[in-house]
């Protein structure tokens, strides 16, 4: 989860230097949190860890 919460941040930082609203830079760090999340637990589950 932390992995996601960073990717998020990233993802959001890079975004608002684009010169991005703050509503579109919110849902732009959503979806890479939810996305980088996903790929994580599909990882884990694959690997067996979870």
């Amino acid at each position: 989860m932390l992995f996601s919460l960073v990717v998020a941040l990233i993802a959001g930082i890079l975004k608002i230097s684009t010169g991005a609203g703050s509503a579109e830079v919110v849902l732009y760090g959503g979806t890479a949190f939810a996305a980088s999340m996903v790929l994580c637990l599909f990882v884990l589950s694959a690997a067996g860890q979870f």
